[in-house]
């Protein structure tokens, strides 16, 4: 369950590092939550499509969502973590964001399926499916430009 009822200020859609090799740099990664959490950021968002969601493994996001709320919570900062879990595959999009609340992550954003191109009411179920799987908080994002889908207003009513 979040800490967190109400979300504000200005939070900080990370990038992921890598190193030579290809993997995620952890030690880079430090660096670059401490200088946001010394900068006064308001939350960090970890793995969205800043964060290069779509090339990690589910294995490397649960490692970046671990070292984060571990991070944050060693800086003795009260903001919250949120997670990037979408994908085009609701079962594993459900999956991976109840694998993120379990790591710890305050919220979800929650982009919609890309490629598939699904109607309104397939936008509906994709995220009633991704709520039934957690206790979080779920951020919609919507971007028409990259998914192929836009979420209706209508749609957007009827998921809250």
């Amino acid at each position: 369950m979040s800490r967190y009822t109400v979300f504000s200020g200005s939070g900080t859609a990370m990038i992921t590092p890598f190193d030579d090799s290809g993997h995620v740099d952890l030690d880079a990664l430090g660096v670059l939550i401490d200088r946001q959490l010394d900068g006064g950021a308001d939350a960090l968002i970890m793995t969205g499509t800043t964060g290069e969601a779509p090339v990690l493994s589910t294995d490397e996001k649960k490692e970046i969502w671990r070292f984060t709320r571990d991070r944050i919570d060693h800086a003795k900062k009260k903001i919250p973590l949120i997670a990037g879990s979408g994908g085009n595959d609701t079962v594993a999009a459900a999956h991976l964001s109840h694998e993120a609340e379990l790591a710890g992550a305050d919220a979800l954003l929650v982009v919609t399926p890309y490629y598939n191109k699904c109607t309104q009411d397939g936008l509906y179920e994709y995220y009633k499916a991704i709520s039934d799987a957690v206790n979080i908080p779920i951020i919609m994002y919507n971007v028409p430009s990259r998914t192929g889908t836009n979420i209706l207003p209508e749609t957007a009513v009827k998921i809250a």
